[in-house]
């Protein structure tokens, strides 16, 4: 608009200084230079007139061509500065060869304060589109700045269905004390009317699919249904053309390459309701035919046929045969273009053309050119200012001088997101140099930092009462400079390290863990090292009294050391873990069902083996794909083989002092000798404990995510005669945070039923699990993860294989929400229906509200 506006007015300044310099005396002649006499500045501004005059670049004295390129140029000059609506020259007097300019100019109105009104429009939207269209105080009011605001609108709401959406912009004077307009207030009226809902989908010419599965091809188009609230009928253009291609794309890739629409017309049905009518024309079905790979010498046409995946007689699919040349969906998609891109050919280039069509018959040629293989030159990283740059470089698997594979870049960008250092969302790898003739590629990978410390506040009810508890992480810690009193800001950190502080506590019990965790020990390879100490105190609980008596303890103290280490094999996203832990039970009065030793201690040493293997992508907080799972058998050594004590002596007294109890005189006497047997049984504790978990992550559809997870567990004895300890025993039921000691025990979360509602007092040694989980995120910004979730559930606790049936579960389902923060960690609610009676009800448990703080699941 301002374009033909400038030439205009450069034509009109043209015109008008003939015309006046003819009214005043008819002596102007154009081939002649004039010097100027006097310049003034005229018109509606607020600029300084020296200051106009000194940027057009005219001075007293200049000679000059009137009308002449100068005057022109300066023109144009004023134009480009968007802060005039009229400018114009006049030659206001004549002297012999010297003459007098008038420089006429009105400035733009400003902007003072704009008010947006509108049945249904909020706050954060009204803040939106000021923010988009930089209606901000002082902006300059121009026709362009109204009529893109106006369209602005009226696009947005159309999106959204809103298709008879009338936007109306007006602007009132704002004036000073003396009545001079100083700036101008705009007021913008949108009235969005109803939301437009597409009450009728017709299809014409179509034989080969009925109207529904076509209407299930169109994914951004519903027909008005109150059956279906996941996804609201609604109309809009961009829709309408996606699910046309969604249409074709349906024909195409079962055999009909010629569909084509013909014709698709919208009918206004009334302010409410618009009907869609398709005309198809189908056309015959195909099939591939002969399918010849020209220009390959790297992969023989074998290797490319496998990965290709179409034979000879398949039926035609331009979709499929698309996607397995080049799949744009997915980075690391088994492709052709992949497989090239993952051995050096970064410019690969691969073409299918049609080459014959005989009959229902196409043949192809797959035409290739490899070019040369590329290096990767230099590998840089920017944007870590707290991490150091061997934390992140011992990550990359992209090395300078390593052949370009672009499977490393996509899995460096996974390894640097699992981190937790760094922004996952906004990982990228940059390409800053491509020299095709030299075959080099310089790479940088630019990262955010978030906040890797947290304060853990954790709470919920678990074991008879509330329990809370406070942590420190320092997941990005510094060890080696913990002695260098010039690193603290307001901790050494930027070594990768964790370091874990913690205490947990109730009315009964406390408990004191430090952890530390090096992920690279001695830098060289990825072999992890933890080591961690804890000591717990636990008094016994009286649950008639609901106090618990100081005088009956129960304390543990122990520690592990660990190491694991990523192998290579079966795949490189395996790791081998190994760890050695220690922990001394001592009991002073404290007498539970399991044994009844009241004064004694147990020691309980073990060795945990386990393999695990995680290719989730690439955010850990919310994954979109890939797996996670884990095996590990936690042994102890068969005490029971080599200490010549006859278990089976041991356990029939032990059954016969408990048969006679009850009419024994001797009661206190049996009892101590029921104590001395048990604590003989448990002074080593004697066991193997196997536990599976794997959990699949499938995206269905955008963001939305399928999380499907399995848990297995068993707890056995080596000697049946000396019997499972009672310890290390698993609790189902609740939110999973009832964790309250330190015995080794395994709190299961089964949503839907009370905390460990779903287990004998004092455990069981069998327990399975199966859960569906459907997420959503609502953001997954730095400052805050939110995701919505709904989930199925199935679950249950037994005591030995005798009584075990996986398919007797206790079953519940509901939905929750998930708040991760990085300062805090994972917040959370659910709400869960339980479908069963927990242990000892005879009624379904019904709903049940669990509050998780500082715990993902």
């Amino acid at each position: 608009m301002h374009t033909y506006r400038k030439s205009y007015c450069i034509f009109l300044f043209t015109i008008l200084s003939v015309f006046t310099l003819q009214a005043q005396q008819k002596e102007l002649d154009s081939g002649i230079k004039y010097t100027i006499n006097e310049i003034v500045v005229t018109g509606a501004q607020n600029f300084n007139e020296q200051t106009v005059i000194a940027f057009t670049g005219l001075k007293k004295g200049d000679r000059i061509y009137i009308p002449g390129e100068k005057l022109s140029q300066v023109t144009k000059k004023l134009w480009e500065q968007n802060l005039f609506s009229d400018i114009a020259f006049y030659v206001t007097n004549i002297n012999g060869d010297e003459v007098d300019l008038e420089l006429y100019i009105v400035e733009l109105p400003k902007l003072n304060e704009v008010t947006i009104e509108g049945d249904g429009i909020r706050k954060a939207k009204k803040k939106e589109i000021i923010k988009d269209n930089n209606l901000g105080a002082g902006a300059k009011i121009t026709e362009n700045l109204i009529s893109t605001t106006t369209n602005y609108i009226t696009n947005k709401y159309k999106k959204d269905g809103f298709l008879n959406t009338d936007v109306t912009i007006t602007t009132t004077p704002v004036k000073d004390s003396s009545g001079v307009e100083i700036s101008k207030n705009m007021k913008i009226a949108v009235d969005k009317g109803n939301r437009v809902k597409v009450t009728k989908i017709n299809f014409e010419g179509n034989e080969q699919f009925s109207n529904g599965k076509l209407r299930r091809a169109m994914k951004k188009t519903k027909r008005k249904n109150f059956l279906r609230f996941w996804k609201r009928s609604k109309y809009t253009e961009e829709g309408i053309e996606e699910d046309k291609e969604s249409i074709l794309k349906k024909y195409k890739s079962n055999g009909y390459r010629d569909a084509r629409i013909v014709k698709d017309s919208l009918r206004i049905l009334n302010d409410k309701n618009v009907a869609l009518d398709i005309k198809l024309e189908e056309g015959d079905k195909y099939y591939f035919g002969d399918i010849d790979f020209i220009g390959n010498s790297v992969f023989t046409d074998s290797q490319l046929r496998q990965v290709l995946g179409i034979k000879k007689g398949d039926v035609y699919n331009g979709i499929l045969l698309q996607e397995r040349i080049a799949d744009d969906s997915s980075p690391d998609a088994e492709d052709m273009t992949n497989l090239y891109q993952n051995n050096g050919y970064l410019a690969a280039r691969i073409n299918p053309v049609e080459v014959a069509v005989r009959n229902d018959t196409i043949d192809f040629e797959i035409r290739i050119m490899e070019r040369n293989l590329f290096y990767f030159d230099h590998v840089t990283v920017v944007g870590n200012d707290r991490t150091n740059d061997h934390v992140i470089y011992r990550e990359l698997r992209t090395r300078p001088g390593q052949k370009y594979s672009k499977r490393d870049v996509v899995r460096t960008i996974r390894e640097l997101g699992q981190l937790g250092f760094f922004d996952p969302e906004q990982l990228s790898p940059n390409f800053k140099k491509v020299d095709e003739s030299n075959g080099l590629v310089d790479l940088e990978y630019s990262v955010v930092e978030k906040g890797s410390s947290q304060v853990e506040l954790q709470g919920g009810y678990g074991g008879g009462g509330f329990v809370g508890t406070l942590g420190l992480s320092f997941n990005n810690f510094s060890l080696r400079n913990i002695f260098n009193l010039d690193s603290y800001k307001p901790l050494p950190m930027g070594d990768g390290q964790k370091l874990s502080l913690r205490a947990q506590a109730s009315s009964y019990y406390q408990t004191y863990s430090v952890s530390l965790t090096e992920p690279w020990l001695g830098g060289k390879k990825p072999v992890q090292f933890s080591a961690s100490f804890s000591h717990t105190i636990q008094n016994f609980y009286d649950y008639r009294n609901r106090r618990a008596d100081t005088d009956r303890s129960f304390t543990i103290t122990g520690g592990s050391l660990g190491l694991a280490k990523k192998v290579k094999w079966p795949d490189d996203y395996f790791v081998w873990s190994n760890a050695l832990s220690f922990q001394h039970y001592n009991l002073n009065n404290y007498n539970t069902g399991l044994f009844t030793f009241g004064d004694g201690y147990s020691n309980n040493l073990a060795y945990t083996i386990g393999i695990s293997r995680n290719n989730t992508a690439t955010n850990p907080i919310y994954p979109t794909s890939g797996s996670d799972f884990s095996i590990t058998a936690k042994l102890t050594p068969p005490y029971s083989a080599f200490n010549s004590v006859d278990y089976g002596a041991l356990k029939d007294e032990r059954a016969r002092l408990l048969e006679t109890l009850p009419d024994d005189p001797n009661f206190v006497n049996a009892n101590q000798r029921i104590s001395e047997i048990d604590q003989e049984r448990f002074k080593w504790l004697e066991y193997y404990k196997v536990k599976f978990k794997g959990t699949w992550y499938t995206r269905l559809y955008d963001k939305l995510v399928l999380r499907t997870n399995t848990e297995l567990g068993f707890l056995g004895a080596y000697n049946q005669d000396r019997g499972v300890p009672p310890f290390e025993r698993f609790f189902v039921g609740g939110d999973g945070l009832g964790a309250y000691s330190l015995d080794g025990r395994e709190v299961i979360q089964m949503r839907g039923y009370p905390n460990q509602g779903l287990s004998d007092t004092d455990g069981n040694t069998i327990y399975n699990k199966f859960s569906l989980e459907v997420r959503y995120p609502v953001t997954l910004a730095q400052m805050a993860s939110i995701y919505v979730l709904a989930f199925a559930e199935g679950g249950a606790s037994y005591d030995g294989f005798r009584n075990y049936n996986p398919f007797e579960l206790k079953r519940s389902a509901g939905a929750g929400l998930r708040i991760f923060m990085p300062a805090f960690g994972l917040l959370g609610i659910d709400f869960g229906y339980g479908f069963d009676p927990a242990l000892g009800g005879t009624e379904k448990n019904g709903w049940e509200t669990h509050f998780i703080i500082g715990q993902q699941f």
